[in-house]
């Protein structure tokens, strides 16, 4: 039996899941990591996303002025 993590539990996020929590699509995901705003680590081909980096991605998007 497999346990699945709630997203609030979980340390590391594929690009798939990021996109899903970010609410972007997966190819905006693999953009900003390529541009380097939002970083990730990198174990063999796969990559994933620190819980840590998504929420610092996050808190330093700056809001559109009204």
């Amino acid at each position: 039996m497999s346990t699945v993590l709630a997203p609030a539990d979980q340390l590391l996020y594929t690009p798939k899941e990021a996109a899903t929590v970010l609410r972007f699509g997966r190819s905006t995901v693999y953009e900003l990591m390529a541009e380097g705003a939002l970083k990730y680590v990198k174990r063999g081909r796969s990559r994933r996303i620190r819980r840590g980096d998504l929420e610092a991605f996050v808190n330093g998007l700056e809001p559109l002025p009204h």
